[in-house]
């Protein structure tokens, strides 16, 4: 769990955010806390982002995947997809998250995947759905972003 692998981005934003010597893999990770439950980000692209997680260790006292530990695997990559779409000029803010859980899981690995909804110029809309390993859904998420302008020096604007 602790191994990081390698995420498979398209060559052109490879391209955009080098040319600007930023370290894609740290910007579109996971985060602190996605490291903290074992999320590993697969591939990213504005048009479909794919990771794990564990379900050990992001279990409720019933020892069934947490809603919340769903939650936070849906709004990364709807979050990491609405970045990418948005550009180096962006950043998303998640400001609309809806889970709908389906079914339980006890143990082994969820796979979210999240596709686009919605791709403007000020909102992005992204659907996960979280499957178990034996491709059973587990989870429908839906997470809009408000898309911000950077300020020059990287702060919002």
């Amino acid at each position: 769990m602790g191994e990081q692998q390698q995420v498979k981005f398209p060559q052109e934003i490879i391209d955009e955010y080098a040319a600007l010597g930023v370290d894609l893999p740290a910007l579109f990770s996971a985060g602190h806390l996605g490291t903290r439950m074992g999320v590993q980000i697969l591939e990213a692209a504005p048009d479909r982002v794919v990771a794990t997680m564990p379900v050990e260790g992001n279990t409720q006292p019933y020892g069934l995947l947490h809603g919340g530990a769903s939650a936070v695997l849906a709004e990364t990559l709807g979050s990491i997809g609405a970045m990418l779409h948005g550009g180096s000029s962006k950043i998303a803010v998640g400001v609309d998250l809806n889970c709908t859980h389906h079914r339980g899981v006890r143990s082994g690995l969820v796979t979210g995947v999240a596709t686009p909804v919605h791709r403007g110029r000020s909102t992005a809309t992204y659907e996960v759905v979280i499957s178990d390993e034996e491709g059973r859904r587990v989870c429908t998420a839906r997470l809009t972003c408000l898309l911000r302008d950077v300020r020059p020096g990287g702060a919002e604007g």
